[in-house]
């Protein structure tokens, strides 16, 4: 039987650990940081893509209206 903790102690950090089936890759396990920043830079090119569709179908903001509208905001708060 094979010890997953001995196996992941000789495994650099930083460096993903592949687990194959049948030889092809199925699994790979990845330190929680990396595996956390990773979803945070999909959440935001998500997030980035939205705005992209949003200006292109409403219409672009210039400078000034994005510096009046956190303005605004900041009255608010």
């Amino acid at each position: 039987m094979l010890n997953f903790s001995e196996v992941l102690n000789d495994v650099a950090v930083g460096a993903p650990v592949f687990l194959t089936k049948n030889g092809r890759g199925r699994y790979a396990i990845v330190d929680i940081h990396d595996y956390e920043k990773s979803q945070a830079t999909l959440k935001l090119l998500s997030e980035l893509e939205k705005g992209r569709i949003s200006g292109e179908t409403e219409g672009w903001l210039s400078p000034e209206e994005v510096r009046a509208h956190f303005r605004a905001r900041a009255k608010e708060g």
